[in-house]
C-alpha cells in the first residue's frame, strides 16, 4: 500500500499545477516518452510518460484545457523526437541554419495537434476506470494511422517501434502491423493510472494492470516460439555487396570532390573481401553517384569494369529530362548497370520528402530545397516491382519510402526482397538514422520479405523476413558488407493480406465497446 499511497501523493502533485507550470509538466512527459524510442529504447519511461498525461486529461476543467495538456506532451514529445531535422539545416548552417527554430518548433507544433486531439476527445467522451484507457489507446493508434496518409503522411516514430530492440516482440507486427504494435504499448504504459482510481478496490485497480502486462508476455513468447521455428535460408548464387562510404554530406555533391567519391566507391566495390567470399551483385546508397549517370558514358563504363560477369551494380543516382511540355524535369533514381554498361533497369522516388525534395506552397515559401540545384525533383510513378537479370523480383525503395506501413510493396506484382536506399548523412550521429533503420526493419516484419538496405553514412544492414539483423554496418562508418540475400517467407503475412483494416476494425469495436459501457469520469 506504500507504493500505491506514493503513486496516489504524485499524481496530485502533477493535477495540482496550473498554468505554465501544468504546460511544462505536460511538455517534459512527452519529452520523457521519446526516450523509449530507438536509439535509448527505454521503454519503462513510456509508463509515467502517459499516465502523467492521462491524469492531467482526467484533471482538465475543461475539454479546451485537455487538448492544450495534449498538445504540449505532443510537442515535447516531436521535439525531442525530431530534434535531428536541426542536423540537416546545419550541413550548410550559412543558408539554412536561421531555419531551425521554425522547422523544429513548426513540425513540433504540427505533430502536436494528434496527441492534443487525442486528450480533446477522450475529455470530450469523459469515461472513467478502464475504459477511458482504452478508449485513450483507440484514439492515439488512430490517429498515428490518419498522420501516415495525411498532407502525404509521416509515420515516423510510432510508438510500436520501441519493440525494435527485441526480435520476439516485433513479429506481432506480420499480424496486425506496427499499429497493432503501437496499440498494446499504449494500453500496457497507460492502464497502471487506474491504479489511483479512489472508487475502484485495490484488487479491482490490478487487475487490468497485470492483464495488460500478461498480453505483452504473451506477444513476446508468441514470437519467440515463432522465430524458434522459423526455417532460414538464403538465395542461391547471390552474394550482396553493400558499399557505405561515409561522404560527409557537405562535400557530397561539390564539383572539386565528386570525381574522388565516384571513385572511392569503386575502388570500395573490387576490395578484396575479409570472409572470403566473391560478390555477384554490387549496391551503392541513394545518389551514390552525383551525376546524370545516364548521360555519362565514362562513367557507366568504369560502373561497368566493376560489375562482376552476369552480376549488376545497383546505384542511387540522379535522372533528367527536359521536355517541352513540362520543362526541366528530374527524378531520385536508381540504376543497375550490368557488366556491358546497359541499364538493366530503372526506378523513379515517388514520395518525396516536403523541402527536402521540392518545396510545397512554392507561391507563399520562398525559400530553396535543402538538396542540391534549383529544380524540384519530381515524383516517379510509383510502387513497382523490378525484374532484375541474376536477382529474384525487387521492390525498389529510396529514402523515407521505407518508413510507410503497408505502402512499400506493389500489391499487384509482389516481390521477393525490398532494396533501401538512402543517404543520412544528412543527420549526423544523430537519433534519426536509428528511427530510419528501425523502421524499415518493421516493414520486413509486416510484409515477410527480406530487407537489404544501404546507406551513405550508415545505417546499412541485411534483414530477413523475421525483421532479424543478418549483417549490419554501422553509423558513421565506412567499409563494404558481404552477405548473402534471405529467403523471404513461404507465404504471406496476415497483415501483408489484409492490411491495416482488422486493427481499424479492432479499434472502431474496443472504442465502440469502451463509450457504450460509459460511466462519467469523476476524477
Amino acid at each position: 500500500m506504500s507504493v500505491l499511497n506514493s503513486i496516489t501523493r504524485l499524481k496530485r502533485a502533477v493535477i495540482s499545477t496550473t498554468g505554465w507550470r501544468r504546460r511544462g509538466v505536460a511538455f517534459c512527459l512527452g519529452v520523457l516518452a521519446t526516450g523509449a524510442l530507438p536509439p535509448v529504447h527505454f521503454i519503462f519511461l513510456l509508463v509515467p510518460a502517459l499516465v502523467g498525461l492521462i491524469w492531467l486529461i482526467d484533471a482538465s476543467a475543461r475539454p479546451r484545457q485537455a487538448f492544450t495538456i495534449g498538445w504540449w506532451f505532443g510537442l515535447g514529445h516531436a521535439v525531442s523526437g525530431y530534434y535531428w531535422v536541426s542536423a540537416a539545416l546545419l550541413v550548410f548552417p550559412e543558408q539554412f541554419g536561421w531555419m531551425i527554430p521554425f522547422a523544429v518548433l513548426g513540425l513540433g507544433a504540427v505533430m502536436g495537434m494528434f496527441p492534443a486531439l487525442t486528450a480533446l476527445f477522450c475529455r470530450l467522451v469523459n469515461l472513467r476506470g478502464l475504459a477511458r484507457i482504452i478508449l485513450f489507446g483507440v484514439v492515439w493508434t488512430l490517429l498515428e494511422w490518419v498522420r501516415s496518409w495525411l498532407f502525404t503522411g509521416l509515420p515516423w516514430n510510432l510508438l510500436g517501434t520501441v519493440w525494435t530492440i527485441s526480435d520476439a516482440m516485433i513479429q506481432g507486427a506480420s499480424i496486425l502491423g506496427v499499429y497493432g504494435l503501437s496499440f498494446v504499448t499504449i494500453i500496457a504504459a497507460a492502464v497502471p493510472a487506474v491504479l489511483t482510481d479512489g472508487a475502484l478496490r485495490a484488487r479491482g485497480r490490478a487487475a487490468p494492470v497485470i492483464a495488460a502486462y500478461i498480453v505483452l508476455g504473451v506477444i513476446s513468447a508468441a514470437g519467440g516460439l515463432r522465430l524458434a521455428n522459423a526455417p532460414s535460408g538464403n538465395v542461391e548464387g547471390i552474394m550482396l555487396r553493400l558499399v557505405q562510404p561515409n561522404i560527409d554530406q557537405r562535400i557530397k555533391w561539390h564539383p572539386k570532390h565528386r570525381r574522388q567519391h565516384v571513385v572511392r566507391q569503386l575502388q570500395m566495390s573490387t576490395a578484396k573481401s575479409k570472409t572470403g567470399s566473391t560478390p555477384t551483385h554490387i549496391i551503392w546508397a541513394e545518389t551514390a553517384v552525383p551525376y546524370f549517370l545516364a548521360r555519362e558514358k565514362a562513367l557507366m563504363t568504369a560502373i561497368a569494369g566493376i560489375t562482376p560477369p552476369g552480376g549488376l551494380t545497383i546505384t542511387g543516382t540522379i535522372r533528367g529530362d527536359v521536355n517541352a511540355g513540362t520543362g526541366r524535369q528530374i527524378w531520385n533514381s536508381l540504376h543497375a548497370i550490368n557488366a556491358h554498361g546497359d541499364i538493366a533497369g530503372t526506378y523513379d522516388k515517388f514520395h518525396l520528402v516536403p523541402f527536402g525534395e521540392y518545396v510545397p506552397f512554392q507561391s507563399i515559401l520562398k525559400i530553396p530545397k535543402l538538396t542540391a540545384g534549383r529544380t524540384d525533383f519530381t515524383p516517379g510513378p510509383g510502387l513497382s516491382t523490378l525484374k532484375l537479370p541474376g536477382l529474384p523480383p525487387v521492390g525498389p525503395l529510396i529514402c523515407y519510402e521505407v518508413i510507410f506501413p503497408g505502402a512499400v510493396v506493389d500489391p499487384g506484382d509482389r516481390p521477393d526482397w525490398l532494396l533501401n536506399l538512402t543517404n543520412d548523412g544528412w543527420y549526423g550521429h544523430s537519433s534519426g538514422p536509428y528511427q530510419h533503420f528501425a523502421s524499415a526493419r518493421l516493414r520486413a516484419v509486416e510484409e515477410g520479405l527480406p530487407l537489404v538496405r544501404v546507406a551513405n553514412t550508415g545505417i546499412s544492414g541485411v534483414v530477413d523476413g523475421y525483421g532479424r539483423v543478418i549483417a549490419r554496418l554501422d553509423l558513421g562508418v565506412s567499409g563494404v558488407l558481404d552477405s548473402p540475400l534471405p529467403k523471404k517467407l513461404l507465404g504471406t503475412t496476415f497483415y501483408a493480406q489484409w492490411g491495416d483494416m482488422p486493427l481499424i476494425l479492432l479499434l472502431v469495436v474496443c472504442g465502440a465497446a469502451a463509450i457504450f459501457t460509459r460511466k462519467p469520469n469523476q476524477a
